[in-house]
């Protein structure tokens, strides 16, 4: 099976460069390191950071711009000496597919080599914590693809798959779910833990960017944490979570209750529950609380980030508590909520194709 790396890649800042011809992949993988942790950088600084002579790196940019992966900035004015001209990456230079099968739903999404979604799919599950459908998928994801001109379905550096851990009730083996998409698609696919993929997401495209060290929570059917060090994920051998997610909080939901669709639906608000809701609410902020308190004995850490696919005012609600209780601490909510854990997947085959490890 094809995994990938678990990691959030930002090797490049703690990397040096070899300016040898016959490791020019390394270094252009080096470069796209860089461009894809900053919004835009310049030659000079990534000269600084990799140790790249500047010949080596004109020659590296050359051939990335060529490709389409690499675009320039404006230039950069009013400084001392010639304008700076920033590099970038090209949003139009690759696409990803990322899929998240999930408790009640699987997430499709096609993204952008900055993270944007372009196209996204849903697939209900015919029962919960289920899954029997990979003919379905497939032909889900060939459909998602068709979306994008010839020209961009060119540019698809592969599929993330994104599964659960242990592995949903009923459901393909996920070895052979990933020779069939594979076969069945004709791209490289890429495996990972759903909650280890979604922190990556977050760490590529989203709030945790900038971050060289936080605490990762993942608030879906239930709730799941990953400690992420100098950039790297501990995803760990334990599949501990908290039964405070989603789940929960439709238990407590009286028999027939309409809201308890719309729970698992993606709302930009959740109907009233009543004191179901706050109820749940206060016991999900005091798990987030005592994992983050027990994890500070051991550590300093400034920053919990909370990733779900709910609400953004019912995770802002969570992450005020957390900081009310901690105030040491930043709780902040992701940036990929549209479907966390399936952009967290596309970054998979960015992050095995494109860059350093």
């Amino acid at each position: 099976m094809r995994f990938a790396p678990p990691n959030p890649l930002r090797i490049a800042d703690r990397a040096s460069g070899l300016n040898s011809l016959s490791v020019r992949s390394h270094n252009e993988r080096l470069v796209l390191s860089l461009l894809l942790q900053n919004e835009a950088t310049t030659r000079l600084e990534i000269g600084e950071k990799t140790g790249l002579s500047a010949q080596t790196i004109s020659v590296i940019v050359r051939s990335l711009e060529q490709e389409g992966l690499v675009v320039r900035g404006e230039a950069q004015k009013g400084r001392v000496g010639p304008p700076t001209t920033p590099l970038m990456l090209n949003s139009e230079g690759a696409y990803s597919v990322g899929v998240s099968v999930g408790y009640r739903n699987t997430h499709i999404v096609v993204v952008d080599f900055i993270g944007n979604v372009q196209r996204q799919r849903v697939m209900p599950h015919k029962a919960a914590d289920t899954f029997d459908a990979p003919e379905a998928l497939a032909l889900e994801i060939h459909q998602a693809i068709a979306g994008l001109s010839e020209s961009r379905q060119g540019r698809i550096a592969g599929v993330g798959l994104a599964l659960p851990t242990p592995p949903i009730r009923s459901g393909p083996d996920h070895d052979v779910l990933h020779r069939y998409l594979e076969t069945e698609l004709g791209l490289p696919v890429f495996v990972q833990n759903d909650i280890t993929a979604a922190a990556g997401g977050e760490s590529l495209f989203g709030t945790a960017r900038q971050l060289q060290d936080f605490l990762f929570f993942y608030l879906g059917a239930r709730l799941h944490g990953r400690l992420v060090l100098n950039h790297q994920i501990y995803n760990g051998n334990s599949p501990l979570s908290y039964d405070v997610g989603v789940l929960a909080l439709e238990r407590a939901l009286p028999a027939g209750d309409p809201a308890a669709a719309r729970l698992w639906e993606q709302h930009p608000s959740w109907p009233p529950m009543g004191p179901a809701l706050a109820d749940w609410q206060q016991a999900c902020a005091e798990s987030l609380i005592k994992s983050t308190q027990a994890l500070l004995q051991f550590i300093e850490l400034k920053t919990v980030l909370l990733s779900s696919f709910v609400p953004p005012d019912i995770c802002t609600a969570l992450c005020n508590l957390v900081r009310q209780e901690i105030p040491s601490v930043n709780a902040v909510v992701g940036r990929t909520s549209a479907a966390p854990k399936a952009v967290g997947a596309a970054s998979l085959p960015f992050s095995s194709r494109f860059m350093v490890h």
